[in-house]
């Protein structure tokens, strides 16, 4: 009976400790068994040539892209040794970073990190009466409460507020999870949750009522977004729990799919009619969010921007390849271009119209690691938004499970016991230990192609290696003219001086 009994305690005594810390969410929702997902992730690396999956074969986040953000999340070691395992000469497409031998600039202050501010003014060109300069050129990207749990709102919103970042609302209106000190980007999507009348079409006073006791910095309006472009967003019904059906204005326990396009306008007259009144009203920038698919809308926005009486203040560019977002297969494989094609295409059109440097642009879609960050600003983006990446700072593991309502680690779920996995207060730490991380990583490599600001970065500053041994610019891939993408003179000289300012 000794014999049984000990075991039994010793297993009583873990599981107890298991379900009452907050370091791990699989281990509170799974105790015991929770132990094996960490003891075959740590013997991962030396089981790996008895494996199939190598480091870079998983998706859309392979073992080493995961690998450096939980270590970055958890302040461990996220540098990797005995050099890549990528094959670079074999593969085409493959991007160089081409560090500079010198510098001009001065030395950086200590802990340039703590100071990433994005490198324009965000409805500054405007004049808009709420414009600012935002104090973190990595933020949040759009997530619904409702997609996510309560707990992952809180954790992300409360982890936005630690790294000063700003935190993007999802189209399914402003919770008491959104509230933790991080300011928010409010965004307005075709089934207006929060901001909508009882039979579902916009309401500028419901707007302005949801937004006047919350600290909303800015105004989206998704027109699409990666995971279903040209549908509307869908959150299964297990997911629609009262409060959340309380929130948006529906039916608890019912599939909420929002319609594919917005009714309060219906071409780009209208659109910008809308935008300015939003902002004459409010004060605040106001931008749309959009996957690429067919160019003629992009070419008749900038057309109509050209004139200077209406506008955008920001565009934010959704990579076509998924998300978090249930969406049918084919969406997610095949319909609008992945983000490091589509921000392209777009910057094109407004360069070639001459307003591109009047509008803040914002890269969202697997952008949330330091090259491929890099990518998006040697294209053009001044801000990047993450999504998956802040997930995963959380504790997300790549389940796949987002659109089930059983994420096994409570951030896409509403299930009960699911999300008591959470603990905000150490998760909310973890998400702003990774945004400090991608902005030092980002600084990093800044450094090593002696410019200020990653925004300064160009697309002079990669090549593209070819399986052949071809060697191609980044600038002839994207067909870019010298000097496009960079922010205005007086931008530059601005976010230097920032950057700089205690040097």
């Amino acid at each position: 009976m000794k014999k049984i009994g000990i075991p039994a305690l010793a297993l009583a005594g873990l599981t107890t400790y298991d379900l009452l810390q907050k370091q791990h969410s699989i281990l509170r929702t799974f105790p015991i068994v929770g132990h094996l997902r960490y003891a075959v992730e740590t013997a991962g690396p030396e089981l790996r040539q008895y494996i199939v999956t190598d480091n870079n074969t998983e998706r859309p986040f392979n073992r080493d892209q995961r690998r450096w953000i939980y270590a970055s999340a958890k302040l461990e070691n996220n540098y990797f040794g005995f050099g890549t395992d990528n094959n670079i000469d074999g593969v085409d497409g493959y991007p160089i970073i081409k560090a500079r031998t010198f510098s001009d600039l001065p030395a950086r202050p200590d802990s340039p990190e703590a100071s990433l501010p994005s490198a324009k003014v965000l409805g500054g060109p405007r004049a808009r009466r709420a414009a600012f300069r935002p104090s973190s050129l990595v933020n949040i990207s759009a997530m619904s409460y409702g997609s996510l749990s309560g707990p992952a709102v809180e954790a992300l919103n409360a982890g936005a507020a630690l790294a000063g970042s700003l935190h993007n609302t999802g189209e399914g209106g402003l919770s008491v999870h959104h509230r933790h000190g991080g300011d928010l980007v409010y965004q307005i999507g075709t089934g207006y949750f929060g901001c909508r009348t009882a039979d579902g079409e916009f309401s500028l006073p419901t707007l302005l009522e949801t937004i006047s006791e919350a600290p909303v910095r800015a105004i989206e309006i998704k027109l699409s977004q990666g995971a279903k472009p040209g549908l509307g967003g869908v959150l299964p019904g297990p997911k629609v729990t009262a409060e959340i059906a309380r929130i948006r204005g529906i039916e608890p326990g019912k599939d909420c799919v929002s319609p594919a396009r917005h009714s309060a306008f219906g071409d780009v007259d209208s659109l910008l009619d809308f935008v300015e009144t939003i902002g004459e009203t409010t004060g605040l920038p106001v931008g749309i969010k959009s996957a690429v698919g067919h160019l003629r809308f992009w070419e008749e926005l900038a057309d109509a921007m050209t004139i200077g009486t209406r506008g955008v203040d920001f565009i934010t560019i959704d990579g076509g390849d998924g998300g978090t977002g249930a969406a049918p297969l084919a969406f997610t494989d095949h319909v609008s271009y992945p983000l490091h094609t589509a921000l392209p295409l777009v910057q094109r059109i407004f360069q070639n119209a001459g307003i591109a440097e009047n509008i803040t642009w914002i890269a969202s879609g697997r952008a949330g690691l330091p090259d491929s960050a890099l990518m998006a600003f040697a294209a053009g983006a001044d801000m990047i938004n993450v999504a998956r990446e802040a997930m995963l700072s959380i504790g997300c593991i790549q389940a796949q499970r987002c659109h089930t309502g059983q994420c096994p680690t409570g951030v896409a779920t509403q299930n009960t016991w699911l999300k008591r996995g959470i603990d905000p207060t150490t998760k909310s730490a973890r998400v702003a230990n990774y945004m400090t991380a991608l902005r030092r990583d980002l600084l990093k490599l800044s450094d090593a192609l002696a410019v200020a600001h990653p925004a300064l970065v160009t697309s002079d500053d990669i090549d593209i290696l070819g399986g052949d041994g071809t060697i191609t610019s980044l600038t002839e891939v994207l067909g870019y003219q010298p000097g496009w993408g960079l922010p205005s003179p007086t931008d530059r000289t601005e976010i230097t001086r920032i950057m700089y300012a205690d040097a």
